[in-house]
């Protein structure tokens, strides 16, 4: 074990837990995005086919 090794496994269980958290925060208080006031999510975006197509392919692929 290197400490180079360490170094990328504890960057790598940050990342994920943060994103984890996020997905919680979202679920919370219903803002997504990096902010409540600046959500950098394109507004007008048709999301409900979004997710019909990819939740299509998950389907088709197994």
């Amino acid at each position: 074990m290197t400490l180079q090794r360490i170094i990328v496994h504890v960057i790598y269980d940050l990342a994920r837990h943060a994103g984890h958290a996020d997905i919680m925060r979202e679920q919370l208080d219903g803002a997504v995005g990096w902010e409540q006031a600046d959500t950098n999510i394109p507004e007008g975006y048709d999301w409900s086919a979004y997710r019909a197509r990819l939740t299509e392919l998950a389907n088709r692929s197994g």
